[in-house]
């Protein structure tokens, strides 16, 4: 890795919180994760040892607290689901919720989404990205940390199938400048579908938790479905 690599590795698009745990909680990310937990190594994974079959596979960045994303699995019980999180309360959420819904197409992982995506899936894997209301950042001198920009991009379509989807949400409308800036710049995604409401449109996913407080405050929501393009490369 050249210094320029490693400098872009050491900017963090998130920032790591333990957060007050309930005992529910607690326990769920001790009795629940060897059922829905993945460590985080620097090998790749075997999607289909750990699924036990061959599905489209779909990864959501930052789930929050797991709510849309089990609704999500429970919805497409022949698609399996990845997600990742850094928030502990959150994941513990996630897993409680996944196990009453009586969810197996759904695995978890507690780490930076830059570096599971790096080293431990592998090109080609994913059928679907979603990265929804990811932090703005935004203040100017932090707009670095913003996890749309080229390196994540280019990283993302390697990823994806060709014809894979990232899916995009933010109720941010500075941020909603810069991913639409961001995106058309980049060569290895093309704009399939873009909606700009109130909060009654999502595109192909369920309303978030998040997403209903930034509509309270009077938010606009911002959605986008992007597809690798052909022209993408390995």
């Amino acid at each position: 890795m050249d210094e320029q690599d490693s400098r872009r590795r050491s900017i963090r698009s998130f920032v790591r919180r333990t957060g007050r745990m309930t005992p529910s909680q607690e326990r769920a990310l001790k009795d629940l994760w060897p059922k829905f937990g993945i460590e985080y190594d620097n090998s790749l994974l075997d999607l289909h040892a750990i699924f036990g079959r061959d599905a489209a596979r779909v990864l959501e960045i930052g789930f929050g607290n797991g709510d849309t994303l089990v609704l999500a699995a429970a919805d497409s019980p022949e698609d399996d689901f990845l997600g990742i999180e850094v928030h502990e309360p959150g994941v513990g959420h996630c897993l409680l919720k996944a196990d009453e819904a009586g969810i197996t197409n759904l695995r978890v992982i507690i780490h930076d989404a830059i570096e599971v995506l790096g080293n431990q899936v592998a090109d080609d894997a994913l059928d679907r990205i979603n990265l929804y209301f990811p932090d703005p950042w935004p203040k100017k001198r932090h707009h670095k940390r913003r996890i749309v920009a080229a390196p994540f991009l280019a990283l993302a379509a390697r990823k994806l199938r060709r014809g894979g989807a990232l899916h995009i949400a933010t109720d941010w409308a500075n941020y909603a400048e810069h991913i639409d800036e961001t995106m058309s710049a980049c060569p290895d995604f093309v704009l399939a579908e873009r909606s700009e409401h109130e909060g009654d449109q999502p595109l192909a996913r369920h309303t978030t938790k998040f997403e209903t407080r930034g509509v309270r405050k009077g938010h606009r929501i911002w959605d986008w479905i992007f597809r690798r393009s052909d022209s993408a490369s390995n």
